[in-house]
């Protein structure tokens, strides 16, 4: 570690040297490794009683590229959860009114989550949409707060009588999550949930539901609900959020983002927070934790993540079937094999590539991110049930095909470690995949 964030090494440091369990010269190397980068960054150029980082100003630092890298972080963040009939994206041209239920979508402060800078240029949703869409657009709170302990669902379900479309922005703020405040459960807070479900049996078409969340809720009450047709998950999408989202909304950008983290349902803050063990335990009733592990419900997988377009994937090739192990290890045996007895050259001798094929069959362009995940029924032994092996980013028009290569290690892929961090692999058969296309690798003990 080059820096940390605190006063540890500060405190600690100096001691460490005189007890020789750091040597000075893993110091220089820290300081060269830190100083060197701010120095790139011109952090010493120019007088530091003027310019605290010296050639770095508020010019600099909100150029347009820098504006411009801003904005497309929170468009490719932006995940599509559900999208009944096409409801999204909005037509610019014949949508006749957009009313905004929301305690936050008049407000960018929201965005930026913790550990924020002096944004350069912001919007609120509402001000992005009368910015760069021409249809009448209205606002009414309907919670005070996102905390949503006061609400007003009379006056928000009369408002969206007369709308054409409805948008509810929900969700939690930093007042509800951050460091050093953990939430306890998984719904929404207060009274959401009821004021858009009365806001969506209220509405005249299905309505649109925008979360802004850094951590996962379980919606299940939406996604069933035939009345809410479109979830969109923004995330704390930073300065940019605004437009990012206004522009999701009526088409300017056609959302590709995955959910990083699995979306489980209330039920699951029963489990200990304490008890932090990954894998299940079925005569504890333990579902375990993770993507890679969990054996329970969820309301929405690691990965999922819609799209305005649809795509298909079709495996072109792979350059092995099989993966004969025992005769690269020193000692031949049955049952798992430990990645150490490979070494590195038979851990380099057994890496295979696959090529898959992937068409955008929609009518718009899209940035798509290719997850490739390991799967395996035999988790007997400790193994995972799902693992993310590799993901590529693809831009396709409307109509275009491309082959992508994944290369594919598999004492790092299909391996698991066991109770003392040894990693091991299991004999059997396992399925490499990417969207609803599989092929199988069978490993050969």
């Amino acid at each position: 570690m080059d820096v940390n964030c605190g006063s540890y090494l500060l405190k600690h440091t100096k001691s460490a040297v005189e007890q020789k369990k750091v040597s000075e010269s893993d110091i220089d190397r820290a300081l060269l490794n830190l100083f060197s980068i701010r120095m790139r960054l011109g952090h010493f150029d120019g007088d530091p009683r003027k310019l605290l980082y010296g050639a770095i100003n508020a010019t600099s630092v909100c150029s347009n590229d820098h504006q411009d890298l801003a904005l497309e972080a929170a468009r490719s963040g932006i995940v599509l959860l559900k999208n009944e009939a096409a409801l999204l994206p909005f037509s610019k041209t014949s949508t006749k009114s957009l009313t905004l239920i929301s305690p936050n979508a008049n407000s960018s402060a929201i965005f930026t989550g913790n550990y924020e800078g002096y944004p350069c240029k912001t919007a609120s949703i509402l001000q992005a949409l009368e910015n760069l869409y021409s249809f009448p657009t209205k606002f009414n709170q309907g919670c005070e707060f996102a905390n949503c302990t006061s609400v007003s669902t009379d006056a928000a379900v009369a408002i969206v009588k007369e709308a054409d479309r409805v948008v509810l922005v929900m969700g939690l703020d930093q007042s509800l999550e951050r460091e050093k405040l953990d939430r306890v459960e998984l719904g929404l807070p207060g009274h959401q949930e009821d004021l858009i479900t009365a806001v969506a049996e209220a509405a005249v078409k299905p309505v649109v539901l925008v979360l802004l969340c850094g951590g996962p809720v379980d919606v299940s009450f939406a996604k069933r609900n035939p009345k809410i047709g479109s979830i969109l998950w923004a995330s704390y999408p930073g300065e940019a959020g605004g437009v990012a989202v206004a522009q999701t909304l009526c088409g300017d950008n056609n959302p590709g983002g995955k959910l990083p983290v699995t979306w489980y349902p209330k039920e699951f803050s029963k489990v200990a927070m304490t008890d932090m063990r990954m894998r299940p335990d079925p005569s504890q009733g333990y579902p375990g934790r993770t993507y890679r592990f969990y054996t329970g419900p969820t309301v929405y997988e690691f990965g999922y993540g819609l799209s305005y377009t649809n795509y298909t994937y079709k495996f072109i090739s792979v350059s092995r079937g099989s993966l004969f192990l025992n005769s690269l290890s020193a000692m031949k045996k049955s049952g798992p094999i430990s990645v150490s007895e490979l070494g590195s050259k038979g851990s380099e001798s057994i890496k295979f590539s696959a090529q898959v094929r992937v068409t955008n069959h929609g009518g718009m362009a899209g940035k798509h991110p290719m997850l490739l995940f390991a799967r395996s029924n035999n988790t007997g032994s400790g193994g995972t049930r799902r693992q993310l092996v590799e993901f590529k980013t693809v831009v396709l028009s409307p109509g275009e095909t491309k082959e992508i290569g994944f290369d594919i290690n598999p004492c790092e892929s299909f391996s698991h470690a066991d109770e003392s961090g040894a990693m091991f692999i299991d004999e059997g058969t396992l399925c490499i995949g990417v969207g609803g296309d599989e092929r199988a690798i069978n490993v050969v003990i």
